[in-house]
């Protein structure tokens, strides 16, 4: 369900919005009453069975794994607890959770999922073994232009919902003049599907939704909104998801064509143009080249006029037996030719991406198709996908980048992520501070070397300044115009704003107010506020412990007021720092200033944070900057060392959520962070 789906063509949401929308569909009281009870008896078949699917997925971007809500729908196709939905709903889903019309909500796991179809299948974790109402699917192949349907689902992720309409069209495909391709983790798609168009008005959410007829079964799943929706057809979608329920993915031939229909004008009246194969392809192998018709496939007839006819062409060729050798008939100089083809296994197009936090990136083992875009000679290595500016592999000199093939660690051959993980971890093991290494990486057609400082390196101690005497109160500048206002057009100086509790200004008697215009009768000259340090650096020119006299004027009266000075207080950013990698955010210990600020309690304990990571856990949590966290599961925090000490803790246990507390301004809150404990170093 990456990013880079059209709005116009995802039918799945990552975040509610407050629409108004008019339903395409027939209104109630225009519905005639036989169709009328014809919907009513299909939704009361198919209701029980439908799922609001709420996800949390993952994309990898700026050398992180980012994580993101979503929402579709879905629908149980087996009493054991199995739902069909989109690919591009919950094929990246880290989390899901599904709700049924009844608003029970239930965890599910990704039992697998299938980019090239869209279609993802699902296994509710019920308290305890159950069976399950089920939605039955019908025979997508009998339906009808004209056929009344509904598209049920969860539109915004609001609730579940049916809208009427008719079938438009049973093979609908992308049209030429978009010149665009509906591609999912680099997989066409609309090379395999044929939809279903209709006029039932779906909407984000409602993606992996069923197509219902007016018998109450599934005949196709909703995916698509081009003006016409669009669903991919049952048959289709229940013979994926049964190979994905008894195999956990789906197997599929391939032979390496890359075919188009034949030309409008050629002379042969049947077969399939083969535009060109894959160097190194079993077609390739066999002996097909650019230009060849392809009139029989494994003694069955080609005949390829129209793109619409092309998905057809692909699935066969998909449900060869793999590993055998079937016989192709062509034809070349019009002549037909028999050739003999060994099918293989097809890979994915695009492996799944892995962040490797000690090196900055994300990257992907190098599938077959991957090397033949990029013109590499070999499978081997790991292809970084994404380098986070300002980490180890981004700061190296020269950087890592994007698109580039790392295959040699410190003298080490790499094959593949895992390879690369393994060596992290032992390269890492035990050490404190990053390790330089010597890595060995393809960039086009050079071969580079780097030195990658492989690790995380948290923020040093900043050390304590040297404490000099210091003035508890906040100020401001008497400008020009703030002093004619205040009956004192030429006086200069510090207007304060703020008293420190309990402070030695407290005891001085200093107040709010206050115009503090002369120090140990030496006059004050800022009259801009930029010159705001004048009276900070003039007092630490004293000895901690001195007395200095302010002269001051209070209302209309000029007033002397001694003051010993005290030792300044550390500053916010002396103030010891860590960052949490795994929930990834930053906090701090608490300054003096933070506690006045905030009119904190002198014994008021936490950890303030500073900063998060969009797209990390903690953020997926609700935490806010400037929370102070107090607790965590029931432990007190008063220290940063006494947050990284807990979440070590935590680390080691991996729980499956963890309950922080947290003071935002005057509310405390308990966020419940619910993590994907990763492996990947």
């Amino acid at each position: 369900m990456g990013r880079h789906l059209r709005t116009m063509v995802l039918a799945a949401t990552a975040a509610i919005s407050l629409i108004v929308f008019c339903s395409r569909s027939a209104r109630a009281e225009e519905v005639p009453d036989a169709l009328r009870s014809a919907v009513e008896n299909a939704v009361a078949k198919v209701k029980p069975a439908l799922v609001r699917i709420h996800v949390v997925f993952v994309e990898y971007n700026d050398g992180r794994e980012v994580k993101f809500q979503a929402s579709g729908s879905g629908a149980v196709i087996g009493k054991e607890g199995y739902v069909i939905t989109n690919h591009h709903v919950a094929g990246h889903a880290t989390r899901i959770q599904c709700t049924f019309s009844n608003k029970e909500e239930m965890e599910a796991d990704l039992v697998g999922t299938d980019a090239l179809t869209d279609i993802s299948v699902l296994k509710l974790r019920p308290d305890s073994p159950r069976d399950f109402p089920v939605a039955e699917f019908g025979d997508s192949s009998r339906v009808l232009v004209g056929d009344n349907v509904l598209a049920m689902g969860s539109p915004m992720a609001l609730s579940q919902s049916v809208t009427l309409g008719i079938v438009s069209n049973t093979e609908m495909i992308m049209p030429k003049m978009m010149q665009w391709r509906f591609t999912l983790d680099g997989e066409d798609v609309g090379s395999i599907v044929r939809w279903i168009g209709h006029d039932a008005a779906i909407y984000p959410g409602n993606s992996g939704g069923p197509l219902v007829n007016l018998n109450g079964q599934i005949i196709g799943i909703n995916e698509i909104d081009l003006a016409l929706s669009g669903a991919i057809p049952g048959n289709l979608a229940n013979t994926v998801a049964q190979e994905i329920i008894k195999n956990g993915r789906v197997k599929r031939s391939w032979l390496g064509l890359e075919i188009q229909p034949l030309l409008k004008h050629s002379k042969i009246d049947h077969g399939v143009l083969v535009s060109g194969t894959m160097k190194g392809s079993p077609a390739d192998k066999a002996g097909i080249q650019s230009g060849d018709i392809i009139v029989r496939l494994a003694g069955k007839d080609v005949n390829i006029h129209f793109d619409e006819e092309k998905p057809g062409f692909n699935r066969m060729v998909a449900d060869l037996p793999i590993g055998q050798e079937i016989e192709v008939a062509i034809l070349r100089d019009g002549k037909e030719i028999p050739l003999k083809v060994a099918t293989a296994e097809r890979e994915e197009a695009s492996p799944k991406q892995s962040e490797l936090k000690k090196w900055g990136i994300t990257g992907r083992n190098i599938s077959f198709f991957i090397a033949k875009e990029m013109k590499l000679d070999s499978q081997e290595g790991v292809l970084i996908t994404s380098v986070s500016p300002g980490g180890p592999a981004g700061d190296a000199k020269p950087k890592l980048t994007q698109d580039d093939v790392v295959h040699d660690v410190g003298g080490t051959p790499i094959k593949n992520v895992k390879e690369l993980s393994e060596l992290t971890a032992k390269l890492t093991e035990g050490k404190k501070d990053p390790v330089p290494t010597l890595i060995g990486f393809t960039r086009d057609t050079e071969k580079l070397v780097t030195v990658v400082k492989i690790g995380i390196k948290d923020f040093d101690d900043p050390g304590l300044e040297v404490r000099k005497a210091w003035l508890p109160i906040k100020y401001q500048v008497i400008t020009k115009d703030i002093a004619e206002q205040l009956g004192f057009p030429d006086r200069k100086g510090f207007r304060i704003t703020a008293v420190f509790p309990e402070s030695a200004a407290e005891r001085a008697q200093l107040k709010v107010g206050d115009l503090i215009v002369a120090v140990d009768g030496a006059p004050l000259t800022a009259s801009a506020p930029e010159q705001l340090e004048e009276l900070p650096a003039l007092i630490r020119q004293y000895k901690v412990g001195t007395t200095a006299e302010l002269s001051i004027i209070r209302g209309k009266e000029p007033m002397k007021a001694s003051i010993e000075l005290p030792q300044g207080p550390p500053e916010s950013r002396e103030m010891k720092k860590h960052q949490d990698t795994d929930f990834e955010f930053t906090v701090r210990d608490i300054s003096l200033t933070d506690q006045v600020s905030q009119q904190w309690q002198k014994d008021q304990h936490g950890v303030l944070v500073i900063e998060i990571k969009p797209g990390g856990w903690a953020e997926l949590g609700r935490m806010n900057v400037s929370d102070l966290i107090t607790d965590i599961e029931g432990t007190p925090i008063s220290s940063v060392d006494g947050l990284q000490s807990k979440m070590k803790e935590i680390a080691a246990a991996k729980p499956r959520s963890v309950v922080l507390r947290v003071l935002r301004g005057v509310h405390t809150l308990f966020l419940e962070l619910e993590p994907n404990w990763s492996t990947s170093p």
